[in-house]
């Protein structure tokens, strides 16, 4: 809470995965917040069993896209002074995470709340449940089981995971002060390999390699 004011949680949707200012084209409040985030993830493994053996190496692959489940509750019954259309509000949640024809796909959204970490991810699934109506069948209670799961550009992916292994590829922009050697050495803890870097982005003069040059460093064997 901010100035006395209770921060909601809120869904910014964005036309393209920069998530730049210029490609918002919504957002949705939650009316009441959410008493409960769940957060999954899933490891891949390739199982692969050796021949004679009863159990498998488990060789680790990669980290599959998370998910994120949010509940959200909608009272259009005014109980707590802030009367409102309850299908008016399912609509908006529907048009802020859902189709967009413009860009032929699911808007690429924010998910953001006091000081949880930014979420990155589009909507997964949704389930959305009527719980009390008027008369006449006008829904006045509703809630909405919302599964987001991440989606990060491969770029930014990369830089959040630091993976640091010399098995794997790498690749670094020289910035003031970097030697090619240098980073070999950061990398695959041998400072002699920077030759075959050099020789593995094409570069004619390894020991002079310009600030803001982009470099491979691909896995090698010492």
């Amino acid at each position: 809470m901010a100035g006395g004011q209770l921060e909601k949680l809120l869904i910014r949707a964005y036309k393209a995965p920069d998530f730049g200012q210029a490609s918002l084209v919504g957002s949705f409040e939650a009316f009441v917040n959410p008493n409960e985030i769940t957060l999954s993830y899933e490891m891949e493994y390739d199982s692969a069993q050796g021949s004679g053996t009863t159990g498998s190496r488990m060789d680790f692959k990669k980290v599959k896209p998370g998910d994120m489940t949010l509940n959200f509750f909608v009272d259009g019954t005014g109980a707590n002074g802030r009367p409102l259309d309850v299908q008016t509000r399912i609509s908006e949640f529907q048009t802020v995470t859902g189709y967009n024809g413009d860009i032929h796909r699911p808007n690429y959204l924010l998910v953001v709340w006091g000081t949880i970490q930014v979420k990155r991810c589009v909507l997964k699934s949704a389930q959305i449940a009527y719980k009390l109506f008027r008369a006449d069948g006008t829904p006045l209670r509703a809630t909405i089981q919302a599964v987001f799961t991440d989606a990060v550009a491969d770029q930014t992916r990369v830089a959040l995971a630091q993976d640091s292994s010399p098995d794997l590829t790498h690749v670094r922009v020289l910035a003031a002060g970097d030697t090619l050697a240098g980073l070999c050495q950061q990398i695959y803890g041998d400072p002699q390999l920077y030759l075959k870097v050099a020789r593995a982005n094409g570069l004619d003069s390894p020991r002079a390699v310009p600030i803001g040059t982009r470099v491979r460093f691909p896995p090698l064997l010492r």
